[in-house]
């Protein structure tokens, strides 16, 4: 062992430790000079430990004084009690420090392009500059935090798959373009100009293959990648625990993993999750929330109000009716009608601008004041009509009646936005780590006001609780949706997933397809969705059907997946599975809404890696050899 190696980390040191020689290797995190000392905070990712260089050390004082921040040093010393009064309550050794004796610089540092130390009075420096400086940001105590979390729910995800007899098994990045919804990513083939490979966009048919070979019980933590538009929870290479079972029902897949779930946030957030999650149906969901993912954290349920708007004399709300699948459909935001100023509520306003972003030709209104309805359209509605909303939506005074008129689909996606936009502005819900904050800052100031009373106050940690999490199962989706472009059905999940057994009879008929339900299932955690799955075909003469309504003609369809058409006549069990996206797991276990805090080296907004510079053109040999030219 080199005289310079650490034989305790910068976290490891405690009252039992004093009286002995350690040697500590870390980063300096900051320097301080009182007089006749200089406290040094020694960090690496396990703590942090303060080391005291005294005036009597000769040179060493002088070199601990001229310690820059992040340079990386190796500092051997004596343990040794803290001064009464200078403990520190809130790390773990801070009842304790190391007076230096020998100081090793392993490696001095230049000003760094900005701080990693997040003291509470410094802003983090904009997104971009720490992506280009990624190994400079994964240096932040928070982020180290979330990437040991992470690695926790990778643990018990493996340990609980063992123990309930599911096998790892790998499958190939490198594959063949198939049709899963997005854009592949290509990779050109040396040995075969012209031809290419497709990067996964998940283990969908290796998985099912897996089942075919007899491996009942796959479990898979797999890299997908997907070329797609980003948003703040999604990156273009992603994780997901993929899961596949042999022999089994929708039920068992959700039994399985409910209790995953339930394992995950016990081990890694200490939160009991009741079990089992409650369902919705995929109808139910879009009815009465507007979404296939709702939180259910707060109310402001979608109500259907078409048949008051029909006796009304609301023209625009008449004339959309006459439209086939046309309904109007309202949300009672209790107690908002002061938090919305009439301004707020008229064309151009607040809301009706989210309404319109999701295609709603406008939003109408009314507020309940005063025993009576006001508002954009009140004059409409007689008084037995006001009666019946006021039945039917439940209104007291102080409500905020809010009105969307259209087809279905425009219905829903506009009032399903406006509840999430109602919940935050109205702080219906409050998200743990914004509680965690609130804590911590509390706890902060009794640790301030202990100090200058000479007292020890030890902080209490923050414990996140259930009720911040709400864990939901949406089943029944449609099997088919209508696709306007294409003018054809196109597969709600993907082409894979079974019909429901009494929905058999409808694949036979072009006119019945809307009818068809599949045996989907999608897990939602607080407005994310956070996993999905199915129960697979397993017969060969379904999935031919399915791939002739989904407008693929059988030698198109034997060319594209002639492999598995052929292996479910090889003796296919019954199967499914479900993949959970283990980065938006991580990002809601960690307190962040949004996904590039939880991976080590994510892409920006634009799929940009801005610390490597990737991707970038490649020279003219290697484009030769791959037969590839750039137009």
């Amino acid at each position: 062992m080199a005289e310079w190696q650490r034989t305790h980390t910068c976290g490891q040191l405690r009252t039992e430790h004093v009286g002995q020689t350690v040697t500590l290797n870390g980063w300096v995190l900051i320097t301080r000079t009182y007089g006749n000392q200089v406290f040094v905070d020694l960090r690496d990712r396990y703590g942090l430990t303060q080391v005291v260089f005294e005036a009597d050390a000769g040179d060493l004082f002088q070199q601990g004084k001229e310690l820059g921040r992040e340079w990386v040093v190796s500092i051997t010393g004596l343990v040794r009690n803290r001064l009464p009064g200078a403990e520190r309550t809130d790390i773990a050794t801070g009842t304790v420090e190391v007076e230096a004796k020998v100081l090793r610089v392993l490696n001095a540092c230049p000003p760094l392009p900005f701080s990693v130390t997040e003291f509470p009075d410094e802003e983090l420096p904009n997104e971009d500059l720490r992506l280009q400086y990624r190994y400079l940001d994964l240096r932040r105590r928070s982020i180290q935090r979330v990437l040991t979390q992470r690695h926790k729910v990778c643990k018990t995800i493996r340990d609980y798959m063992d123990a309930k007899g599911f096998l790892e098994v790998e499958t190939p990045l490198l594959g063949k373009s198939t049709p899963e919804g997005a854009r592949d990513y290509l990779v050109p083939s040396r040995v075969f100009n012209g031809e290419f490979f497709a990067l996964p966009q998940s283990p969908q048919l290796y998985k099912q293959l897996l089942m075919i070979s007899g491996y009942d019980r796959y479990f898979q933590i797999a890299r997908c990648l997907r070329d797609e538009d980003l948003r703040a929870d999604r990156q273009p290479e992603f994780t997901q625990l993929d899961v596949e079972m042999s022999f089994v029902e929708r039920e068992d897949v959700l039994a399985i993993m409910e209790e995953l779930a339930a394992d995950i946030f016990d081990k890694c957030l200490g939160v009991k999750i009741p079990t089992p999650f409650p369902r919705l149906s995929y109808a139910e969901a879009m009815a009465k929330y507007g979404s296939d993912k709702p939180d259910l954290r707060y109310g402001l349920e979608i109500v259907d109000v078409s048949d008051v708007a029909a006796a009304s004399e609301a023209q625009f709300m008449k004339a959309a009716l006459e439209t086939p699948g046309a309904v109007v459909r309202a949300i009672n935001a209790k107690g908002a009608a002061a938090t919305f100023s009439n301004t707020q509520l008229k064309p151009g306003g607040e809301l009706p601008k989210v309404a319109e972003t999701y295609k709603a030709k406008g939003l109408a209104w009314m507020k309940a004041e005063g025993g009576k309805l006001t508002g954009s359209i009140e004059k409409f509605f007689s008084d037995e009509l006001k009666a019946k909303l006021k039945e039917r939506l439940g209104v007291a005074d102080g409500d905020l009646l809010l009105f969307v008129a259209d087809k279905e689909a425009v219905v829903c996606d506009a009032l399903g936005a406006l509840r999430i936009h109602l919940a935050a502005k109205m702080k219906l819900y409050q998200n743990w780590w914004e509680e965690k904050a609130a804590h911590d800052e509390a706890e902060k100031k009794k640790v301030d006001a202990a100090k200058k009373r000479k007292e020890l106050y030890t902080p209490v940690p923050f414990q996140p609780r259930a009720e911040h999490f709400n864990f939901l199962w949406v089943l029944d989706f449609p099997m088919f949706g209508w696709d306007e472009e294409e003018k054809r059905f196109a597969a709600m999940h993907h082409p894979f997933t079974a019909p429901m057994d009494e929905d058999l009879p409808h694949l036979a008929k072009d006119e019945d397809l809307g009818k068809v339900r599949a045996k989907a299932y999608d897990m939602v955690l607080n407005g994310y969705e956070v996993g999905g799955g199915s129960i697979r075909i397993h017969r060969q003469d379904v999935q031919s059907r399915v791939f002739q309504i989904l407008g693929m003609e059988a030698a198109d369809a034997q060319a594209r997946f002639g492999f598995l058409l052929d292996a479910l006549k090889s003796g296919a069990p019954p199967h499914g599975g479900i993949a959970l996206g283990l980065d938006r797991w991580c990002m809601i276990l960690a307190g962040t809404t949004n996904i590039r805090d939880v991976i080590a080296f994510p892409k920006n907004q634009r799929a940009r890696d801005l610390m490597t510079g990737a991707p970038a053109a490649v020279d003219a040999r290697q484009l030769k050899e791959l037969g590839v030219k750039i137009g």
